[in-house]
């Protein structure tokens, strides 16, 4: 399971690494006012950058297990390390209810 977090932690830095060339060439391309060459040769360089750097391929995934599915968005846990940890009171501010 450390692996997938390891392999998780590469992908989303070679993400961060072509976002900025991404963002460039996507602009180049939606900009009507450019010439039509210029534009064409944002296409071809961003089909050049490999797809894996896209921000469409990152999955969340636990940082504890490695798990990808149920995540919660805002602790980064999977729903079984989440219960572990706010039953045994690790996270603050978090109680389980009573009424």
């Amino acid at each position: 399971m450390k692996n997938l977090v390891q392999k998780d932690k590469q992908f989303r830095s070679d993400v961060k690494k072509f976002e900025r060339k991404r963002l460039i060439l996507k602009s180049i391309i939606k900009n009507t006012y450019l010439a039509d060459i210029i534009r064409w040769n944002a296409v071809l360089k961003l089909t050049k950058l490999p797809s894996n750097t896209s921000k469409v391929y990152i999955t969340n995934r636990c940082t504890l297990t490695g798990r990808r599915k149920y995540i919660n968005k805002f602790y980064r846990f999977s729903r079984i390390e989440f219960l572990k940890l706010a039953r045994s009171g690790k996270i603050s501010n978090l109680r389980k209810s009573t009424w």
